[in-house]
């Protein structure tokens, strides 16, 4: 295991410094789409190959019932039969379109003409190498109709130079993709998911449209345990949690397909990047026809999802609230037209199966807030029982934005526990904001063991009703009448309360004289650091 987390972490530090010095004057955001639209061609691309020489090994098998003797150009016809690929649910991959095509046609100059024989084109005249990588996918989209409409045709507009391009054809082309203890579709899922990361980084504020981080992924998907039905996502950015979720089922034993995968996205772009990540992983998928904004072009109006999981972007001021004053969806109160926190919430539990669960990432203000009518829907939410848990998060978790954050899980029953106790009337608060470490100077991450299971589980014992005590600091249960008594605030350290301090021994007096001392000794570096910083400026002609 060791090995295989040294290979991808080298992999990705070569991959990443590589990539980042070849992006020269484009943004992050746009050039996100040229690396991950090249790992998906070289991907598909490598799968096309590899049945090929499956194919080809076959022909020359005298074992075999597809041998076909030494009859090269039968060998040749054959190979480029489409059907003997699809029925292995491997994209047909047209000739100009081939990886290594594309390796050697990017290092030619304008106006040669590439003559492809196999592959039945006769010419192509070489433009530009964003033109050839353009044509190259439009190619792959009209024989594959599954993937019309999602993959990135823009290199030739973005006027990238074409040695930066075949510079980063050939970088792509160093991905290995056979490893002794990895498949060539885990080696590459890692390596989206990584640039994912990396470019969410890059992006600042922006970066979070399309990007969760993993370690909170990874905290909602475990707490909800999606092994079997209807998963769904409103604002699924490039598909984070799906991916996750399809990992959850495999891990515990379960197989790819047990769950039906719906999403929708509101940016063209960032959908198709979601559709590719989807494709690269094998999951079946719905993001609906086209991008389209969730609240007035809603893809999936007749879906009861039985999980759904999602990280909206956070106080959303122009939603077009004013236009749906009279939705259906607002059974709870009218969400205010200057923040879509609410309406996010109440289109998710819109679209809730009978006994679905959901999870919903969401500013701290929205744990509190009574403006606009927030604190309205927020108590009728409540009041209807539909809160499970309230989690509050650590700062510093996201790539975007530092506003603290929490997670809402709310559930249409809370008695449809396999029989185990009901937790009818009652919310379990969770304050996490001390977990967690920091990975460098900015981010914040969760830990596997010590924070992400150490919250699932206590979620887990509290629903089962076995093994669960309240900890002063971290966690408790919590009826609605206590809540009613706070005004229907949310706010975990309301409840939990502080950690219980442990007795240093130290007397009372002691400790005080000796941080009194302290404070002296402080004081007086303080005082001489201020009259030295006066002492220069006086010296360059600023005296205080």
């Amino acid at each position: 295991m060791d090995e295989n987390v040294n290979f991808l972490k080298e992999l990705d530090n070569k991959l990443w410094t590589s990539a980042d010095k070849l992006r020269s004057n484009l943004d992050a955001a746009v050039y996100k789409h040229i690396v991950l639209g090249l790992v998906f061609l070289k991907y598909v691309s490598d799968a096309f190959e590899e049945r090929r020489k499956e194919l080809l090994g076959q022909f020359k098998d005298p074992d075999n019932e597809y041998y076909l003797g030494e009859d090269e150009e039968l060998e040749a016809e054959e190979l480029e039969i489409r059907d003997y690929y699809t029925e292995k649910n491997v994209f047909w991959i047209p000739a100009l379109a081939r990886w290594g095509t594309l390796q050697s046609c990017a290092k030619l100059p304008s106006g040669t003409e590439i003559t492809i024989k196999n592959g039945k084109i006769d010419t192509y005249k070489m433009v530009s190498v964003g033109r050839l990588l353009d044509d190259a996918m439009e190619a792959i989209e009209k024989d594959n109709p599954k993937l019309k409409g999602v993959l990135t045709k823009d290199y030739a507009r973005l006027q990238l130079e074409s040695g930066k391009l075949g510079e980063l054809i050939d970088l792509v082309s160093t991905i290995p993709f056979i490893h002794e203890n990895m498949k060539a579709k885990d080696i590459l899922g890692h390596v989206y998911e990584y640039f994912l990361g990396q470019f969410a980084s890059a992006e600042g504020k922006k970066g979070g449209q399309y990007y969760t981080p993993k370690s909170i992924v990874t905290l909602i998907v475990e707490m909800l345990e999606p092994f079997q039905g209807r998963v769904y996502d409103p604002a699924c950015g490039s598909g984070g949690f799906f991916v996750q979720s399809e990992r959850f089922v495999e891990e515990h034993g379960g197989r790819i397909g047990q769950l039906s995968i719906y999403g929708q996205e509101s940016n063209p772009t960032t959908w198709r990047l979601a559709c590719m990540n989807m494709v690269i992983r094998g999951m079946d998928f719905d993001f609906g026809k086209e991008s389209a904004d969730t609240f007035s072009r809603d893809q999936h109006p007749d879906l009861r999802a039985n999980y759904i999981m999602t990280n909206p972007p956070f106080n959303m001021k122009e939603w077009g609230g004013e236009q749906l004053k009279d939705d259906k969806r607002w059974k709870y109160g009218i969400p205010p037209s200057s923040n879509a926190n609410f309406a996010w919430m109440q289109h998710m539990i819109y679209h809730l199966a009978p006994n679905g669960s959901m999870a919903l990432l969401l500013a701290n203000g929205s744990m509190s807030s009574n403006t606009n009518n927030e604190g309205e829907i927020r108590r009728s939410i409540i009041e209807a029982d539909l809160v499970e848990c309230m989690v509050a998060l650590p700062g510093q978790l996201f790539t975007n934005t530092q506003i603290p954050a929490c997670i809402w899980f709310l559930t249409r029953s809370k008695e449809a526990y396999n029989g185990s106790r009901a937790r009818k009337g009652e919310v379990l608060f969770i304050d996490a904001h001390d977990l967690g470490y920091m990975k460098d100077r900015v981010l914040r991450d969760f830990d596997h063991e010590k924070d992400i299971l150490r919250i699932a589980n206590t979620f887990h014992a509290w629903k089962k009703g076995e093994g669960y005590e309240d900890v002063a600091g971290f966690c408790k249960s919590v009826t609605v009448d206590e809540i009613r008594k706070h005004g229907h605030v949310l706010t975990p350290g309301r409840y939990v309360g502080a950690a219980a301090q442990e007795d240093d021994g130290e007397p009372f007096s002691e400790k005080m004289e000796r941080l009194t001392l302290q404070l002296s000794e402080q004081f007086a570096r303080s005082r001489k650091l201020e009259e030295k910083i006066k002492e220069n400026l006086k010296r360059i002609g600023y005296e205080l």
